[in-house]
């Protein structure tokens, strides 16, 4: 099978996922890059990565503030674009997409959501924000997918992020938060029936080995949740 993975901008960091993923079988990684121009390769991919890296520019959640905290010298709206059309084909082929950390973001931004620019002043941006990635505890909810996925009602998760989730997007529900419940660590499909696999995630599950966290639910679960509906997604095509 081939997943189309969007480059984080970061060789190191990309072939944390490449590795993640290949990890859960016969799996072709697939990079697709705005600077590369090879969107049309996602055409051939049985499903999509979104991935982390910088910060969405805002004029995507319709804000006109970019020097906020944290902000990057350089947006690259350019990627945004690319990212944001790689998430609508691959809507129109049917194909399932993961979402993590920046790509969770830009999911709820296409479904016309907002973003909270920077969350370290907060209380609770001091378990996210971090440089190498901060564990943390999330609560996820009952009857979600997600939880369907990890078993569990609380898992230990990475993170190294200063935006988050604000107003949801549409047809998104939220199926787990920080432990202090201010910051959203995943979205779904509202309604899910009928459509291909949508998950996305705030975490790093890619790399949660640095903590010798790899096998635990929220890493290992994931991707082999997320490669069993590539195949079933391959199998109904045929």
């Amino acid at each position: 099978m081939k997943i189309g993975l969007t480059y984080t901008g970061n060789e190191d960091k990309h072939q944390n996922y490449v590795r993640w993923l290949e990890a859960g079988g016969n799996v072709d990684v697939i990079r697709l890059s705005v600077d590369e121009g090879n969107l049309d390769e996602l055409d051939s991919c049985d499903a999509l990565v979104l991935s982390g890296g910088i910060d969405i520019h805002p004029q995507f959640y319709n804000s006109q503030i970019t020097d906020y905290p944290g902000a990057p010298e350089n947006f690259q709206a350019e990627r945004d674009m690319f990212e944001i059309a790689a998430y609508n084909l691959a809507q129109e082929n049917k194909v399932p997409v993961l979402g993590i950390c920046r790509g969770m973001q830009l999911i709820n931004v296409i479904h016309h959501g907002t973003l909270v620019q920077d969350h370290a002043d907060e209380l609770v941006g001091k378990e996210h924000v971090g440089n190498p990635d901060r564990t943390h505890k999330i609560s996820i909810e009952q009857n979600s997918f997600l939880h369907d996925i990890i078993g569990e009602k609380n898992a230990t998760v990475n993170s190294a992020h200063h935006q988050a989730i604000a107003q949801l997007g549409e047809g998104l529900v939220v199926n787990a938060t920080s432990s202090s419940g201010n910051i959203v660590e995943g979205i779904e499909l509202a309604d899910p029936f009928g459509k291909p696999f949508l998950l996305a995630v705030q975490w790093h599950p890619e790399r949660m080995y640095t903590f010798d966290l790899e096998d635990s639910p929220a890493s290992k679960a994931l991707r082999d949740s997320f490669i069993s509906a590539i195949k079933k997604s391959i199998a109904s095509k045929k």
